[in-house]
């Protein structure tokens, strides 16, 4: 198998002091059945109270049994998670209508949510639509207020800094966007060096090294807050087939580092979803096939090792939950059949938050010919992650 560098020291990966010392944590050994904790779920035809009409240029068939345009704009396509210290959570859409010709209406935004798993609704508190007043993007965007559209931007992956302000893996440069609490972007865009999407607006005629729209899908944020570990979707064009490159950037020096890191796919034909940090050397990650329904086959959630201790050139990998195989309360199975499940976040140290990405108004994992819903819910593990405390910050 052919090794891809992994351009690290061999001792332990520099992501920040833990909890538990390096020497004193085991090898990850296998979990058992995780089991379904808690449910709650905000309806499909959610829209954004007072907000612009949205869908235009998908034209007027019904979809799963929704007839665009639509009456605002829908609070759909989450595809990122950062905890509130409120009780609440930041969910990121993402480009609005699965491409940049069909998104121009299509305001990028951030919602602010709460689950209760009682009344098991997903309930919704305001938010923020990203914006560049301050002129910052080098490049023509949709609109002239500057409010960032779907046709500006893919934005899939969410960081809240410890300052309080906000990162954005986008997929269509990839770029990484910085803004402040109010979604004003406060730096340019900061492109990936040698890489490049198709969608890439200074492509300027040359060839695209990644797949359309398999930039920057997960973003962890270190544990001591210093540095992101945004990871592709897609593999660079002369990687191996299934792998797919995570990289470190410094967010003092507002720089990449030399450092990287390869994440190897199940199969070729899949996807990861998301990524956040548990410790200075692990990460959750979900993989996915692209199946949705009672056609879905693979939907997990691993636990990926830097240390690389079987010296493959990947992550290790353990996985940690299958979210098509969760032991249902009071007996049986629940599944998570979504086409896209995009969101990850540690609840306490044995239970995780998952979100899906409904992809309004096209997919309908849950019932056939009727659109998702925006499902969030508890997944407890049969053991504790050892995260370090300041996954919680």
């Amino acid at each position: 198998m052919r090794r891809i560098a992994i351009l690290m020291c061999a001792g332990a990966l520099a992501l920040g002091g833990a909890a538990v010392p390096a020497a004193a944590t085991p090898p990850e050994h296998g979990f058992g059945r995780a089991a379904l904790a808690g449910f709650a779920s905000l309806p499909a035809q959610t829209y954004v109270p007072g907000s612009e009409r949205s869908g235009a240029q998908l034209g007027t068939a019904p979809i799963n049994g929704i007839t665009p345009p639509f009456p605002g704009q829908p609070v759909q396509g989450f595809s990122g998670i950062a905890r509130r210290h409120d009780g609440g959570y930041d969910v990121l859409s993402d480009n609005g209508f699965g491409a940049k010709a069909n998104s121009a209406d299509f305001l990028l935004r951030v919602h602010r949510v709460r689950p209760d798993f009682r009344s098991k609704k997903l309930s919704l508190h305001g938010g923020f639509n990203l914006s560049d007043p301050r002129k910052l993007v080098p490049f023509p965007l949709t609109r002239p207020d500057r409010k960032l559209t779907g046709a500006d931007f893919d934005v899939e992956s969410i960081v809240r800094s410890l300052d309080g302000t906000y990162w954005f893996g986008d997929e269509f440069g990839p770029f990484l966007l910085h803004t402040n609490a109010r979604g004003e972007l406060l730096d340019a865009p900061v492109p990936l060096p040698g890489v490049k999407a198709p969608e890439n607006p200074d492509l300027g005629g040359g060839q695209p090294n990644l797949g359309r729209s398999k930039g920057f899908e997960g973003m962890a944020r270190s544990v001591d807050g210093r540095r992101l570990y945004p990871l592709l979707e897609g593999t660079v064009t002369g990687d191996p087939a299934g792998s797919l490159r995570m990289y470190e950037f410094d967010l003092r020096r507002r720089a990449y580092g030399e450092r990287r890191w390869t994440y190897r796919l199940e199969d070729p034909s899949h996807a990861i979803g998301d990524a956040i940090a548990v410790d200075r050397h692990r990460f959750l990650i979900i993989e996915r096939d692209n199946l949705q329904g009672a056609e879905a086959r693979f939907k997990r959630v691993y636990l990926a090792d830097t240390r690389d201790r079987d010296g493959d050139g990947a992550l290790d990998k353990t996985q940690v939950a299958d979210l098509l195989d969760l032991a249902a309360p009071g007996g049986g199975t629940f599944t998570f059949p979504f086409q896209t499940i995009e969101d990850v976040i540690i609840l306490d140290d044995r239970t995780l938050g998952i979100l899906n990405d409904n992809n309004f108004p096209f997919s309908s994992g849950r019932t056939a010919g009727a659109a998702d819903d925006n499902e969030f819910i508890k997944v407890r593990l049969t053991r504790g992650l050892r995260a370090d405390p300041r996954v919680y910050l």
